[in-house]
């Protein structure tokens, strides 16, 4: 057994990660951190964990974090792990998965000019390895550090890698349409996730600025050695979880369906939280709800030239949490399915 740490446990990323190590095999939740409700019971907070025996909450502090954790989970917002987790890793004995988007960008520049924030040392960000786990599993295994992807990056990149890796698109021709609910926006009030405002609506935000187009462009070029240019969108509608990307490139070559459907199929058949669909269907947010699955598929249009990809994820889980405990189970060589193997809910 490891002893799991949490940092921002009463948030909707901390509250998913309880959900899923709680019947983690190899896991024993030791520890719950919260810079705003420390020695309170989490129950309080969220009643539906009463009853697990949880820990009460912490305050952070990181001397004592390094010792008594073997793994910290940092379900932060963007800013907090650029300062906790160098001061962990410079302790020692512990390792770190960031679930912000701290330690994604390379570009010290790219992060003040998309994050608004002043980035995290660069020292720490080079060490750091980008926990996207289908395309980096050896490097996380051997890691101390791992960024946790974005929700909306898991379910692109997952989606344009194998095309791009072929060489297939126009690498400056990807669009990215992409559809979220509201528990992405995390448990904070704002106006942007009041119920009136956005029940029975659907809109586009940070139109040509969401902070997650560099991470996608970036670990695009990376695994293809092409460098693209993505125009992405985000939509909010009105439900609680899921991601549906609709993705559009242009084809340099003439490509199959057949061609198309094998090439998914054969990336990732020994990949066990990605599931590429049968030709001709389309996969819906609502069939991997609290699951960690990416369901693909992929469409090839004759008549305009072009490939379309659909991938769809539960934000909270492939997204967020499960994700994170897809990376420790590589970290510390457990079966990387561990405490992930959950059906998803349906209906």
């Amino acid at each position: 057994m490891i002893r799991v740490g949490i940092v921002g446990a009463t948030g909707y990323g901390g509250a998913e990660l309880i959900r899923l190590l709680v019947g983690h095999p190899h896991v024993q939740i030791a520890n719950l951190y919260s810079s705003s409700a420390e020695g309170e019971s989490l129950e309080k907070t969220f009643p539906h964990v009463s009853g697990l025996g949880l820990p009460k909450l912490a305050p952070i502090d990181a001397q004592s974090m390094s010792k008594d954790n073997d793994v910290i989970f940092l379900a932060t917002p963007a800013g907090v792990s650029a300062d906790l987790s160098p001061q962990l890793m410079k302790l020692g004995g512990t390792k770190v998965i960031d679930l912000s988007g701290d330690f994604r960008l390379e570009c010290a520049d790219a992060y003040r000019n998309w994050y608004k924030k002043e980035p995290a040392p660069a020292e720490w960000v080079e060490k750091a390895v980008y926990g996207l786990t289908e395309w980096n599993y050896e490097q996380v295994a051997g890691a101390s550090l791992v960024a946790n992807p974005g929700c909306y990056p898991t379910a692109t990149l997952l989606a344009l890698i194998p095309l791009m890796q072929k060489g297939w698109v126009k690498p400056d021709s990807w669009i990215v349409d992409a559809k979220s609910g509201v528990s992405g926006a995390g448990r904070g009030l704002s106006m942007g996730v009041h119920y009136s405002e956005i029940n029975e609506s659907i809109h586009a935000y940070k139109v040509a600025k969401h902070q997650h187009t560099p991470e996608i462009e970036q670990e695009l070029a990376k695994q293809s050695g092409i460098a693209s240019l993505v125009q992405f969108t985000p939509h909010l509608v009105p439900m609680t979880r899921g991601i549906l990307v609709t993705a559009y490139g242009q084809l340099v070559t003439n490509v199959t369906q057949a061609q198309a459907q094998e090439l998914f199929e054969a990336t990732y058949a020994d990949k066990p939280f990605v599931r590429v669909r049968p030709a001709g269907t389309h996969p819906h947010t609502k069939e991997v709800l609290g699951s960690n699955y990416c369901d693909i598929s992929v469409h090839v249009d004759e008549r305009t030239g072009r490939v379309i990809v659909l991938s769809v994820i539960d934000n909270m889980v492939k997204g967020a949490a499960g994700q994170a405990i897809q990376n420790m189970n590589v970290m510390f060589q457990f079966p990387e399915k561990a405490g992930l193997l959950l059906v998803p809910v349906f209906p």
